[in-house]
């Protein structure tokens, strides 16, 4: 099948089966896992190796959140971040990695508006009092604030990319009683055409994925709420390694058991994303996999509307 559309580049998807004899393969699993991600990458690297397109330029900003979305990319192994800027992402300001500071750090914004570029964020942005709980830089006697700063640089941007629940959907930025007012970035902005790589923090096999893609020339298909069909088209519950036991009704009383989590509180049966092909950041683990319960961070409304992450429910276990 064909998930991805693209005026220069097609890119063939097949179907992945995770199951054999109705039980989730593992080894099936770890070939397959992030072959999405890898093959879109590579094939960003051959082009631009090849002279078929540029590398992108990206304005990446950080706001209101945790900064958890860049300390994974920071972690990411395969592959790595250094690997993505040498061979198709030019970041012209990532404030987390870059050496400049203070105006000259910001200048550098301003000096690539102009340009054809990319804009990523990550990070709610807070509202209130015109959005002074969150400044991003000082430029010539100026406070930046992350309402300016992201419209600003969205009037131009050729794509704009949200990485993180709070900047796709609020997240825990904007959770009951939000006294910033924060918002996520296509609230602020009022757009509908904002490709968003949510989860708390997003995996960096995804972000990578989807900026292969874009440096290939492709835009990914979207579901409803802005998310890459390619990570989120699919209910952890229906690639659960532990689904044999949903299905026959046998359900773990406590953690560290074997059997389904459903009864403590896992909301993989309302939770659409791949967490058991890709795991975190290509590694051998994920939240099931490690005895905890998915807490739906991958979705609209989270954490507020998923909230307890864990309860016991002993009736008819």
């Amino acid at each position: 099948m064909f998930i991805f559309k693209s005026d220069k580049y097609i890119i063939p998807i097949e179907e992945i089966d995770f199951w054999e004899n109705g039980i989730f393969d593992k080894d099936t699993k770890d070939q397959k896992k992030n072959k999405l991600a890898m093959n879109m990458i590579n094939n960003a690297i051959d082009n631009v190796e090849n002279n078929r397109v540029k590398k992108i330029n990206a304005i990446w900003l950080e706001t209101s959140g945790c900064f958890g979305e860049v300390i994974s990319l920071l972690n990411s192994e395969d592959p790595n971040l250094i690997y993505m800027l040498e061979k198709f992402v030019d970041m012209k300001y990532f404030g987390s990695i870059q050496g400049d500071q203070g105006e000259e750090a910001y200048k550098n914004i301003i000096d690539n508006l102009d340009t054809e570029y990319i804009f990523i964020v990550s990070g709610a942005i807070p509202t209130r009092d015109n959005g002074l709980y969150t400044t991003v830089a000082t430029y010539k006697g100026e406070k930046i604030t992350a309402m300016k700063a992201v419209s600003d640089i969205s009037k131009n941007a050729r794509i704009i990319i949200t990485v993180g629940t709070c900047a796709c959907f609020g997240g825990p930025t904007a959770a009951k009683p939000n006294l910033s007012k924060a918002l996520s970035v296509s609230e602020f902005l009022k757009r509908t055409d904002i490709i968003k790589i949510p989860g708390c923090p997003a995996n960096p096999v995804w972000v990578a994925g989807i900026l292969g893609y874009i440096a290939s020339g492709g835009i990914p298909e979207l579901d409803s709420n802005g998310r890459p069909l390619v990570y989120y088209d699919t209910l952890i519950h229906d690639i659960c390694p532990r689904r044999k036991f949903f299905d026959q009704g046998i359900f773990a009383k406590k953690f560290g058991e074997k059997e389904c989590m459903f009864k403590l509180g896992c909301r993989g049966p309302v939770t659409y994303a791949y967490c058991p092909v890709s795991r975190w950041n290509n590694t051998f683990n994920w939240p099931i996999e490690d005895n905890t319960t998915c807490i739906g961070c991958a979705s609209p409304g989270f954490p507020d509307d998923y909230e307890p992450f864990v309860k016991y429910d002993s009736s008819n276990v």
